[in-house]
């Protein structure tokens, strides 16, 4: 049907599919889109290339990854260094302060004796009334001083040792500090080359991505050529058929479909002004709506819903609901479906070889040049 179709026309197909509800939900936006390449060579060897390059990054965040666990332990080894340095320090001077205190008591005792008499008048015989009191004082004195004398032997003994210890830990230390600076100029090294990596990385996927739509335009343009070129020769076997048949007084076997006239032009303008818009699943949402988007057949019956000609949202009921079409005779804005039935996808048809589509989850709206040589094209259709 062309133009507007009449309600008992749309109901009369659509009751092919009616005992078919859930194969017609199922159907829903199971759009199947097959696209040729080229220069699969190029493609295939930076592929490898980015392949590559991913090891080579795995392989430095290995190392950065070790590198870091050795400038830990290096600092790690470091700070216990400094902490038995600290301790060393602290030892000789509590040995310092102890020492001190005890020569402050014996010059204090040694001016009391010289000034006031004090402890020395009292350990003379002239004026102690106790002889065996002075004798015992003499001894405490004698031991005292002895004390004193043992404890500055030995803390110079101490603080030779402690100062021999401090010198070797400041050694050790010093070789830390160098660890940590060899371990943490390796780690920044090892991340540069991984930046440069990463680098090279996004190069090369910029141009795989230049690649691939090479490939999609090259296949593009040989699909396009290639309907074109089938259209042209199943034109011209159809006028030398109809040739024939009337040079044998036959009539025509295979009337024209009735024209899409003005309603097709206008389904074409509707479906071209969603260009961009993001396919969604199951979605019938033009631009200037919340969240818009379309899936195969939603694009195709919100189009044609603009030009007055109401579609079911799926393709196979589309397929059902329209008048076959050869391909000699498409018009801007027939359709054309793609598996059993087609049941897989549906596309419209807008002149010059190309048609629009809404083609996969990811992708936009879009045109491109019709697929006739897939496998699963299934036929052309006018609603």
């Amino acid at each position: 049907m062309s133009g507007i179709v009449s309600a008992a026309g749309h109901t009369r197909r659509g009751l092919r599919w009616a005992a078919g509800p859930l194969a017609g939900l199922l159907g829903i936006g199971s759009c199947v889109v097959l696209v040729g390449s080229a220069g699969a060579g190029q493609l295939s060897t930076a592929k490898a290339k980015a392949a590559q390059i991913e090891q080579e990054i795995t392989s430095t965040g290995q190392q950065i990854t070790a590198l870091d666990q050795q400038y830990l332990a290096a600092q790690a080894k470091k700070a216990g260094i400094d902490q038995e340095i600290a301790a060393t320090q602290a030892k000789v001077a509590q040995a310092h302060l102890v020492v001190a205190r005890d020569q402050a008591t014996l010059r204090r005792a040694a001016v009391d004796a010289y000034v006031t008499g004090g402890s020395a008048a009292t350990q003379n015989p002239l004026f102690s009334g106790n002889q065996s009191s002075t004798l015992a004082a003499r001894e405490y004195s004698s031991i005292a001083e002895g004390n004193l004398g043992t404890a500055v032997a030995e803390l110079h003994n101490s603080e030779n040792q402690l100062n021999a210890q401090e010198s070797s830990l400041r050694a050790q230390d010093s070789q830390a500090a160098q660890a940590v600076s060899t371990a943490q100029s390796a780690e920044q090294r090892a991340q540069g080359i991984e930046a440069q990596q990463k680098a090279a990385l996004a190069q090369v996927n910029s141009q795989i991505t230049t690649l691939i739509k090479q490939q999609q335009a090259q296949a593009a343009q040989a699909a396009q050529a290639a309907a074109q070129a089938q259209i042209l020769a199943a034109q011209q076997a159809a006028a030398q058929q109809a040739a024939a048949q009337q040079a044998a007084g036959q009539p025509s076997t295979t009337p024209p479909p009735p024209s899409a006239g003005g309603a097709g032009a206008a389904a074409v303008a509707a479906a071209e002004s969603q260009l961009g818009v993001p396919y969604r699943w199951a979605a019938e949402t033009p631009k200037g709506t919340p969240n818009p988007g379309f899936d195969c057949s939603g694009l195709t019956a919100w189009a044609w819903g603009q030009a007055g000609v109401p579609l079911p949202h799926y393709s196979g009921a589309q397929m059902a609901d329209s008048t076959p079409v050869p391909i000699t005779d498409l018009q801007p804005g027939d359709l054309l479906f793609y598996g059993p039935g087609g049941s897989d996808h549906v596309a419209m048809y807008i002149g010059g070889g190309q048609m629009i589509e809404a083609p996969y989850t990811g992708a936009y709206v879009w045109i491109t040049g019709l697929r006739l040589n897939t496998g699963n094209f299934a036929g052309a259709g006018r609603p």
